[in-house]
């Protein structure tokens, strides 16, 4: 069997896309070869994407996996034999009404209709896809988690409670780094963030005096050492589909803190604590109960040792495994 990991072009900051599939890949049994196919222009603009609608149309497989963000180009692909990977659908919040429109059919209705199968990365984004799309399409949805690389593996530290570190990553909107930085400006902490800063952030960061140190297009070895260094992360989005920083988290052994909405306390389990990220105070009240509470931090770390037994990649491999022989005996 040949499958085909159809990938968008690459962006700075933007990778956990690829790096899950890469790991799938590698991990496939022997009769099933993989090929992966990384397109040659940004999803930006009518030409380019026709451009990498045609390129992927030419680039076929037994199996076409297609592996999020570029779901368009599954209309030019063969039905039958395509699986769309979804992460989320916070395309539909658009605010322009006529391009949230055309998202939504392009990105979502369209090519939910054209392929054989859909995966998605949790139950929460599985129900906002049948919330918005309607509930005809659910036989065709499996939800496989995204599975934790090997590479983080546990380093348990010395909390420093009087000046800890808090590692955020990404500075999206959905990531509210503007909150997180109004939360702990009282607190005694330093701040790590991974990511590209905007004017305002950088101009927020300096009026409440936050110690703070900030990196950008980093290398996998660069994030799982940031990890390291940490004493918190915080991954307190507005939106996810998934949330891999909280498994990642877990998996070295740092406390999380994150949201309590959407796919984040599905991911998280009881792993981390869970505030309202849309309320300044309740973070802050999270990350002084972290820092004060010794017994409640360390039950969540051992708690995380746990919970990432969920997500562990041979078992993500098995699912899709799975998914791919049970399609491609249907074609045949």
């Amino acid at each position: 069997m040949k499958i085909v990991y159809f990938f968008r072009k690459r962006q700075n900051g933007s990778y956990s896309i690829e790096s899950v599939f890469r790991e799938i890949s590698r991990l496939l049994p022997s009769d099933i070869f993989p090929m992966l196919k990384e397109l040659k222009f940004h999803s930006k603009g009518f030409l380019p994407r026709i451009a990498i609608a045609l390129q992927a149309f030419f680039n076929q497989a037994d199996i076409n996996h297609v592996t999020g963000d570029i779901h368009f180009i599954t209309l030019f692909l063969k039905g039958k034999s395509t699986i769309l990977t979804i992460h989320d659908i916070g395309f539909v919040n658009h605010p322009s009404k006529i391009k949230r429109f055309l998202l939504k059919q392009f990105w979502l209705v369209l090519p939910l209709m054209k392929v054989a199968r859909i995966t998605v990365v949790s139950n929460a984004t599985k129900a906002e896809i049948l919330k918005i799309a309607g509930s005809q399409f659910e036989s065709k949805i499996d939800v496989i988690y995204n599975g934790l690389h090997e590479r983080y593996k546990p380093n348990v530290k010395e909390f420093p409670a009087a000046n800890p570190t808090i590692l955020q990553i990404g500075t999206k909107h959905n990531k509210n780094l503007s909150r997180l930085i109004e939360a702990i400006a009282p607190l005694n902490c330093r701040l790590e963030i991974i990511g590209e800063l905007n004017g305002e952030q950088i101009d927020l960061l300096a009026k409440n005096k936050i110690v703070f140190s900030n990196v950008r297009d980093v290398t996998d070895d660069q994030v799982l050492e940031s990890y390291n260094r940490a004493d918190i992360v915080s991954f307190i989005s507005t939106y996810e589909g998934f949330g891999l920083p909280i498994i990642e988290a877990n998996a070295i052994g740092r406390v999380v803190i994150t949201s309590n909405l959407l796919s984040m306390p599905e991911v998280g389990g009881n792993a981390a604590h869970f505030v309202n990220p849309f309320d300044v105070s309740a973070i802050r009240a999270g990350f002084e109960l972290i820092i004060s509470d010794q017994f409640y931090r360390e039950s969540l770390i051992l708690n995380g040792f746990e919970n990432v037994k969920r997500f562990q990649k041979e078992k993500i491999v098995g699912q899709y495994v799975q998914l791919y022989r049970s399609l491609l005996s249907k074609i045949r």
